[in-house]
């Protein structure tokens, strides 16, 4: 049964969504899917294959420390694959779990903990949002890629320093040059005036290098979601809708959403053990429109409605096929399944994913040699391989075992690794073994 009407908080003090009487000069994404292509069943079954990630816990970087300015590192699956078998990629996923969890069952406007970083952080964005009041967008008639983008991009860069040392602490000043273009990629691409999934990562992973930085604690993660990735949220809604962003890798109707993915995370976190509210509500125009304010994944429904035209089930068959799951906590689990999958495993989008000293890139030598020391569990059988790796000629390394899954002692999970040496080097290992015995 649909939640009936009910009293409910005021959401905070700007809408994420649009009233019905908003008239938006947007032209809709695509027009309505008459044949929908076949579903990616492989896809489907990857995801779900995938075990859940789980939150893992934020530790600060020990000071002094030397920042150095980001790059990009992924160029291949095979670059993919060695970040992908790092403890910075399972830190980072485990950060955006612990961000999910601290919002589950909780309204936007409920009371949480907000630090003075954190209202400087949302001054930020509101500043951001009223550079697009100042720069209103050029007449054109393109679809999509408003040039005035281009200007409102480069004042935001242009601030971008400006903005860090606001919150940044003395002995924290340096890392302004590491942290600045995670912060600037966050809010899309200037050249080609576009914005995807890809963006909003960087935006996660600017948050995530605050909390490695220790100027966001785990206290500070419900608001880091309610108040400051709100405010992320409808700004980009603004210069969507005000600059016709293309966006950036869209999956066509098979697609959860042409921008963005972590806002469905958070928002079905909210809604896990809602008493009235199942993940089939969002076919209730009159629960969306008195509750889009305080749930971000309702918000997102109803912005999708407002953008797209035409039948729900035919723009947004991702969607709709969701609504059907019969609790949030399957929906909050699958999503973050989907998105390890459909984002972070996508070289298209990690492509543009950038590496220093505080999301660091782990080289696939590093891989080779430290994933044996976490691979322990067949030394007490006395099973011991004799390695000989051309990186380091002359030097033998005795480990535990050598296999393609390896078992990481820190989070419990079997993970695939290359290991740094080809699987001609794997045949030798062995029979250089044979030949000792």
């Amino acid at each position: 049964m649909e939640a009936p009407p009910e009293h409910h908080d005021q959401g905070p003090e700007s809408s994420i969504c649009p009233t019905p009487s908003d008239n938006f000069a947007y032209v809709p994404i695509r027009f309505p899917a008459v044949n929908l292509p076949p579903s990616p069943t492989n896809t489907r079954e990857t995801i779900m294959r995938t075990p859940v990630p789980r939150a893992d816990k934020v530790d600060p970087l020990t000071l002094p420390h030397q920042f150095t300015a980001p790059s990009k590192r992924i160029r291949s699956p095979d670059d993919l694959a060695t970040f992908h078998s790092s403890p910075s990629f399972r830190n980072f996923l485990g950060f955006l779990v612990s961000l999910s969890e601290s919002t589950k069952s909780r309204k936007l406007s409920d009371p949480c903990h907000v630090s003075p970083v954190l209202e400087t952080l949302a001054s930020i964005l509101q500043k951001l949002t009223d550079f697009v009041h100042e720069i209103p967008p050029a007449p054109q008639t393109a679809r999509y890629g408003n040039v005035s983008y281009r200007l409102w991009h480069e004042r935001m860069s242009g601030e971008a320093e400006a903005f860090m040392l606001m919150f940044l602490p003395p002995q924290l000043r340096e890392a302004a040059t590491e942290i600045v273009p995670y912060f600037t990629d966050g809010f899309g691409n200037a050249s080609r005036i576009d914005y995807g999934t890809g963006h909003e990562t960087n935006f996660a992973a600017w948050l995530y290098c605050l909390a490695k930085l220790g100027v966001v604690r785990e206290e500070d993660y419900q608001a880091l979601v309610s108040r400051v990735f709100f405010k992320y949220v409808e700004l980009m809604r603004k210069l969507q809708i005000t600059y016709s962003l293309e966006p950036a890798g869209s999956h066509g109707v098979w697609g959860l959403d042409d921008y963005h993915f972590l806002p469905y995370i958070f928002g079905s976190s909210q809604l896990i053990d809602h008493k009235h509210m199942k993940p089939k509500s969002i076919h209730n125009d009159d629960i969306l429109e008195n509750f889009c304010n305080e749930y971000l994944y309702l918000s997102c429904v109803v912005f999708v409605k407002k953008v797209k035209k035409g039948m729900f089930a035919e723009h947004s068959p991702m969607l709709d096929d969701i609504s059907g799951v019969p609790n949030w906590k399957k929906v909050n689990s699958g999503l973050l399944k989907m998105y390890k999958v459909e984002v972070m495993e996508k070289v298209p989008i990690m492509q543009h994913f950038l590496f220093g000293s505080i999301i660091k890139w782990v080289n696939s030598l590093f891989l080779y040699t430290t994933s044996f020391q976490m691979c322990s569990p067949l030394a007490s059988q006395g099973i011991r391989i004799c390695a000989w790796t051309p990186l380091c000629p002359g030097l033998t390394y005795h480990t535990t075992f050598i296999i393609h899954f390896i078992t990481s002692q820190a989070s419990g999970n079997v993970y695939t690794a290359l290991m740094g040496v080809n699987l001609w080097l794997v045949s030798g290992i062995l029979a250089l073994e044979w030949l000792r015995t």
